[in-house]
């Protein structure tokens, strides 16, 4: 069984070295002071690797540093979920339990956007009040494991297109504990986004099998089992071709979805796909949620610097407020911005690069800082 490939010239917009290239282009532009938006100040790399160095040494002195995971989120308060989940998938093969993980994670990072402040999930299990992304992974866990994402009534711990294709926002909001006096921002669109996930699951038979299900995903990568290692960049790849279309952004080519992708004139590239430049933000971060269901099952995921940073506000924020980053108009910071517009596409897009380059910085200021503690 293999992926069916997507059609160029999107296909070019969903490499991890498209990402870093365009990002790098317009990088290469505001350096060269062609930017109307932000001002670069390299000299600030340094410092602001240092700083993250010892933040990182603080909080992990072993640097057995944990992998970027929805996984985490799964931890708030203290707990284990993640063995709770695994002595109910008890006496199951190792295929099958890396199926039921991938369900879990791709459905609870899909409703994993901004909650709103007002929001929260108390957890009949622990007796324990989260807010924002924790709440939101503890309640996509615990709908999870209650069957709510399952067709079939003696196979709860599974997502299926069958039950995802009834999901509405009455249901949800129940299985979030949401309503008038505990208001979930996007109840309806998040209700949208799973039904749009039944439907790629339901229509992508190459790649989610006749079981229509994410955790097919283990069987369409490994082929059945049989590969043992599979690259960062191949497990990105399936992810845009399997579930790119359920990502509403509105930009499109040649009349094909592209998910998050975005027009910035300093992006460079060549034939149709010029001028575009991806991030796949929520993509890389299933991406990277991902990456421990498959080793938890003894396939090695390689090459995982092939992708890149999240380009969202908080690592966009520390450029700013690390002074990497300037504003040209100071008053911008003040003004409501679109997600397409050029002055976001370029933050991110330059939060992208720099990361990449202060990686190198990074790494040096985190072996100093274990020398000196030696």
């Amino acid at each position: 069984m293999s992926l069916a490939l997507r059609e160029e010239p999107a296909a070019a917009l969903g490499s991890a070295a498209t990402i870093r290239e365009r990002c790098r282009n317009i990088a290469a532009a505001a350096t060269a002071g062609e930017s109307h938006h932000f001002r670069i100040d390299r000299r600030r790399l340094d410092d602001t690797a240092a700083m993250v160095a010892a933040v990182t040494r603080r909080r992990y002195p072993d640097l057995d540093v944990p992998c970027h995971s929805r996984w985490r989120h799964f931890e708030t308060g203290g707990l284990d979920r993640k063995a709770e989940l695994d002595r109910a998938l008890a006496g199951r093969n190792a295929a099958d339990r890396a199926r039921a993980h991938i369900d879990l994670i791709v459905a609870s990072v899909l409703l994993d956007a901004g909650a709103g402040a007002a929001w929260s999930f108390v957890e009949a299990e622990s007796g324990q009040r989260f807010t924002r992304s924790e709440g939101l992974a503890v309640a996509s866990l615990r709908a999870f494991m209650r069957g709510a994402f399952s067709a079939l009534p003696d196979d709860p711990l599974r997502v299926d297109a069958a039950a995802l294709l009834t999901m509405d926002a009455a249901t949800l909001a129940s299985l979030f504990q949401a309503g008038t006096a505990n208001p979930l921002l996007g109840l309806g669109g998040r209700a949208a986004l799973l039904r749009r996930l039944g439907s790629a699951l339901a229509k992508q038979r190459d790649a989610f099998g006749d079981t229509a299900r994410p955790g097919a995903l283990f069987d369409t990568l490994t082929v059945a089992g049989t590969r043992r290692a599979i690259s960062a960049s191949t497990l990105l790849e399936a992810l845009l071709d399997g579930l790119g279309p359920v990502w509403p952004s509105g930009s499109a080519l040649d009349g094909m979805p592209l998910g998050d992708v975005w027009r910035h004139p300093h992006a460079g590239g060549s034939g149709p796909s010029a001028g575009w430049v991806p991030f796949h933000k929520l993509s890389q971060w299933l991406a990277y949620s991902l990456f421990e269901p498959f080793e938890w099952a003894g396939i090695t995921v390689t090459a995982r610097e092939q992708l890149t940073a999240l380009p969202e506000y908080r690592n966009g924020g520390l450029l700013l407020d690390a002074g990497v980053l300037h504003l040209v108009d100071a008053a911008d910071g003040a003004r409501m911005w679109n997600v397409g517009d050029e002055l976001v596409v370029e933050w991110r897009a330059l939060t992208v690069a720099l990361i990449v380059s202060a990686t190198v910085e990074l790494d040096s200021a985190i072996r100093a800082a274990s020398v000196s503690r030696v």
